[in-house]
């Protein structure tokens, strides 16, 4: 079992920046593929990026390129995501979601990709 816990929501202006992190426990972080996704009141949770277990490949949404960066510190069993240049719609709760990997053909932005998921943080850009 893998803990996911998010931090560094909160309050921002529209063209501000705000940087979440993940922090996950376990020894195997490295071989987890992890992903954010965001749910805003009456929407599907949508997937937002993803960054492979070595942190080599990414991979985002395109309403988000170009503004917001995945990475990872595997020594420090955390992922972060950058989010710059803010936008209203942007507002959402923020989920971070670690994929064990395995054999699937699951599209890596479906949720049911993810086997553990963190309790979410709120992020709201105001205009």
């Amino acid at each position: 079992q893998v803990q996911l816990v998010e931090s560094g929501g909160g309050l921002v202006q529209a063209g501000g920046s705000l940087r979440l992190s993940c922090a996950a426990s376990g020894r195997t972080f490295s071989s987890y593929a992890m992903g954010w996704f965001r749910q805003a009141p009456g929407k599907e949770r949508e997937f937002v990026a993803r960054i492979s277990g070595s942190g080599m490949v990414t991979s985002y949404t395109d309403s988000v390129k170009g503004r917001f960066t995945i990475s990872r510190d595997n020594a420090k069993n955390t992922v972060y995501l950058q989010m710059n240049s803010l936008k209203p719609e942007d507002t959402a709760v923020y989920y971070c979601a670690a994929d064990r990997g395995g054999p699937t053909r699951v599209l890596i932005t479906a949720t049911s990709r993810y086997d553990y998921w963190g309790q979410g943080t709120q992020v709201t850009v105001s205009s």
